[in-house]
């Protein structure tokens, strides 16, 4: 089985910044897809940022140019630095995985638990 477990939430005025980590545990071959989702009260869930093993990553448009991601493929874990942090950014995120568990076969799609952001003066 595949964990993740997410950190780096918590509450920050407008302007600010917060570093989310997801570290992925378990047994596996690899992680081909990591990425954050958030869901706001009363919407959907949508992608926040995601970054494939060879460094490929995209962004929602509302994020670009204040958001980063990144990863650590020998920690098997990924990051979110979220700068200029906005009202509107107040979510529950969400890690995602898309995991090899055996070579050859099909990834699995996993999900931590998630981590509250709030965005407020």
């Amino acid at each position: 089985q595949v964990q993740l477990v997410e950190s780096g939430g918590g509450l920050v005025q407008p302007g600010g910044s917060l570093r989310l980590s997801c570290a992925a545990s378990g047994s596996f071959f690899s992680i081909a897809y990591m990425g954050w989702y958030r869901q706001a009260p009363g919407k959907q869930r949508e992608l926040v940022a995601g970054m494939f093993r060879s460094g490929r990553t995209n962004y929602a448009d509302s994020v670009k140019g204040r958001f980063t991601i990144s990863r650590d493929n020998a920690k098997n874990t990924v990051y979110l630095q979220m700068n200029s942090l906005k009202p509107e950014d107040t979510a529950v995120y969400y890690c995602n995985a898309d995991v090899t568990l055996v070579y050859g076969r099909a990834d699995n799609a996993y999900w931590g638990p998630g981590t509250q952001v709030t965005v407020s003066s």
